[in-house]
């Protein structure tokens, strides 16, 4: 990839997206279906991308990387992978689509405004993932998509009435729901891979916590950019092994922590927050209370 990091280009709108890559106008101002087979005779277009847009795709026969943020990833098997707003995407200037097939469902934000499916589609962390966490499907996955595929494309492509985006929106939301379906059960077959992934996260875990030394208070970023994998996908997989995400491990291992220092050591309530990374003290105390019950001093007393 040879641009410069900063020479982006914006696709505000599906008809932005679609003149950019040289594909027809869509049929509908919100949302366009692409059969990646008809646009293998298009001009490479290798200039990063900044799109306020969604973007689910299946593609096959890719030879080659394309980027996803700061991620490279060989599509030549065929995986699905989704791609949420304002997110950088580019492919390699030697990449060879010459047989290239799949398909790709982009739309807009604003499709899904007057519908539930507007604050749940926050909740899918797979639009988050990077490209190197994209979803294998089966045979039979692959084969139920298609089919709502079909009825996406026949919907968006006749007239547009009272009713298209009703229809439209809710058979995304079932494509989605089939798609975080097909995630949980990923999570399961590939458990070896997960547990290793566990693993390792609680051993860093634990090391995080072993330091003596005033730290700062540990984030999700940290413990992610580490594994080498994006934030939402360690809380989903943690998740789903578990049953809690980042955030509440990172949580029950301060607590423990903190316990420790309460209880071993003469340091005051403010030098034990400052110690495990808190900037104020009363933080420190509200979430100390909030998952014990108890304040910092009323635990160390009730033990004394």
């Amino acid at each position: 990839m040879k641009q410069a990091a900063q020479d982006f280009r914006v696709l505000s709108t599906v008809t932005d997206y679609t003149r950019f890559y040289g594909l027809p106008a869509p049929a509908h101002p919100l949302l366009t279906v692409i059969d990646l087979e008809e646009a293998r005779c298009l001009p490479r277009v290798t200039t990063p991308v900044v799109q306020h847009l969604y973007t689910i795709a299946l593609k096959r026969g890719l030879k080659g990387k394309l980027y996803y943020g700061r991620q490279s990833y060989d599509f030549s098997e065929g995986v699905l992978f989704f791609l949420g707003p304002d997110q950088v995407f580019a492919v390699d200037d030697t990449l060879d689509a010459s047989e290239i097939n799949g398909w790709m469902i982009v739309f807009h934000p604003d499709l899904l405004l007057k519908y539930p499916l507007a604050k749940k589609i926050a909740t899918y962390g797979f639009f988050s993932y990077q490209a190197n966490e994209a979803l294998h499907l089966s045979a039979k996955e692959e084969s139920l998509l298609a089919s709502m595929l079909h009825g996406i494309r026949a919907e968006y492509e006749q007239p547009i009435d009272a009713f298209s985006q009703d229809v439209l929106v809710s058979q995304l939301d079932v494509l989605l729901s089939y798609a975080n379906r097909f995630y949980h059960r990923q999570f399961l077959t590939r458990r070896t891979a997960e547990h290793d992934l566990l693993t390792r996260f609680e051993a860093l875990l634990i090391a995080y916590f072993a330091q003596d030394a005033e730290h700062p208070l540990p984030t999700v970023q940290h413990f992610a950019n580490t594994l080498h994998v994006s934030p939402a996908y360690l809380s989903d997989m943690l998740r789903s092994i578990t049953g809690q995400n980042t955030q509440q491990h990172i949580h029950n291992a301060l607590i423990n922590k903190a316990k420790q220092l309460l209880l071993g050591t003469s340091l005051t309530i403010n030098e034990t927050a400052y110690q495990l990374g808190f900037e104020y003290p009363q933080y420190f105390t509200r979430l100390f209370k909030s998952k014990t019950g108890l304040t910092p001093a009323a635990f160390r007393f009730s033990v004394q």
